[in-house]
């Protein structure tokens, strides 16, 4: 009997190999002066500078089913900067700067083309924000992944100094809460998404041009996540707390940065939902609970300040809008 090889059981370990060395080329961009040892040994190293009394801030996530439209489309690299974004926000709500990335790529077979239009995109994010693309995994696993699939993850490490810590412990009622625009759907919503507009069935509809989007429909679905480390960076010891607007929306994010004691009173008036929210409620139908709960309606990061402070935001940053106050109560979100 012939001797069986992992090749013939569908992994392709040269191919691997020479991934990996086109990885390595293009993380090596994204290198600062803190790492000691980036891709290419088992663990990467990375060295610390510039904090007094730091804390390490983590965070994992992935990409959701958007990525299943980005197959569709072939069109990978905005992936790769939803990833670093969103994991970037969601240590920016602590008040974390970024140090590095890790990332995950799995898929049924490795497709050089494909995993290289990721990357090339996690890595063009980690240097608009500043962090290292340390190191990461790719994982070829027929069987698990039907073909054509993938599925992505990234684990971002950032630092604070300890006494800069963003922890709600100061909000209060009467402090202001003020938004920056969502870019779209980030990388939440995504099946339901599909669900309304039948993509599995249907994917020529992603190519329907939508007069009210100004854009196709896989245009707008595909628009990259969008990060606020840059924008907000000089305001964050003004920032007494931060929510990322991800899955569970405004209702299911917001009291994730509020103390015992109050709430929040979000006026729908104060802001105008973009058209792809309004274009997935009607051609669904989606009941207006269901939005709120499951998208961020056009919110993408949520900061709660003094007043005063809010004032100065907003004239600094003219995209930043007031959407509520804060107010007595236990961790609720009103939204009237």
């Amino acid at each position: 009997m012939k001797p069986k090889t992992y090749s013939q059981a569908g992994v392709d370990t040269r191919l691997a190999g020479e991934l990996k060395g086109a990885i390595a080329d293009l993380a090596a961009g994204t290198l600062g002066t803190g790492v000691v040892a980036g891709p290419g040994p088992f663990a990467g190293l990375y060295q610390l500078q510039g904090y007094r009394e730091p804390l390490l801030v983590a965070s994992a996530d992935g990409v959701g089913t958007k990525l299943k439209l980005a197959a569709a489309e072939g069109r990978y690299h905005g992936l790769g900067q939803d990833l670093v974004h969103h994991c970037t926000n969601d240590i920016l709500t602590s008040g974390a700067r970024p140090l590095f990335l890790l990332d995950y790529i799995a898929a049924d077979r490795l497709r050089p083309e494909v995993i290289e239009d990721i990357v090339r995109g996690i890595a063009d994010a980690c240097r608009g924000v500043g962090c290292a693309l340390l190191g990461g995994e790719t994982a070829e696993m027929p069987g698990v992944y039907q073909e054509g699939e993938h599925d992505l993850m990234g684990f971002i490490v950032g630092a604070v100094e300890k006494e800069r810590v963003i922890e709600g412990r100061d909000i209060s009622p009467g402090d202001s809460v003020l938004a920056l625009p969502s870019s779209g759907l980030h990388t939440n919503g995504y099946s339901l998404a599909r669900s309304v507009f039948n993509l599995d069935a249907s994917p020529s509809a992603m190519d329907r041009f939508h007069s009210e989007l100004g854009r196709t429909l896989g245009e707008a679905l595909l628009e990259p996540h969008r990060c606020y480390l840059r924008e907000l960076e000089p305001w964050l010891p003004h920032i007494k707390g931060m929510a990322h607007i991800t899955g569970g929306g405004l209702g299911g994010n917001l009291p994730r940065c509020l103390p015992s004691g109050v709430g929040v009173r979000i006026s729908r008036d104060n802001w105008q939902v973009p058209p792809l929210f309004r274009l997935i409620q009607e051609t669904g139908p989606v009941a207006d609970v269901e939005m709120w709960r499951t998208f961020n309606m056009g919110v993408g990061i949520a900061i709660v300040l003094s007043p005063r402070q809010a004032n100065r935001v907003k004239s600094a940053l003219p995209t930043a809008f007031l959407i509520g106050e804060v107010v007595e109560g236990e961790r609720q979100v009103i939204i009237q």
